[in-house]
């Protein structure tokens, strides 16, 4: 049976509210995640990154 994959929450790092669920491969297990999101409460393309589980 195949292990899944870490489910995570993307949190913004202007509001601090979290917007994104995703899930992250097993190589990039030991990093963490920073992706360019839309935040929907401030309104604009913002830096989220992996929140904690």
């Amino acid at each position: 049976m195949a292990a899944k994959k870490p489910f995570l929450k993307v949190q913004c790092t202007v509001c601090k509210t979290v917007n994104y669920f995703t899930k992250k491969s097993k190589l990039m297990a030991d990093t963490k995640l920073e992706i360019s999101k839309f935040c929907s409460t401030c309104h604009k393309h913002t830096v989220h990154k992996e929140g904690r589980k």
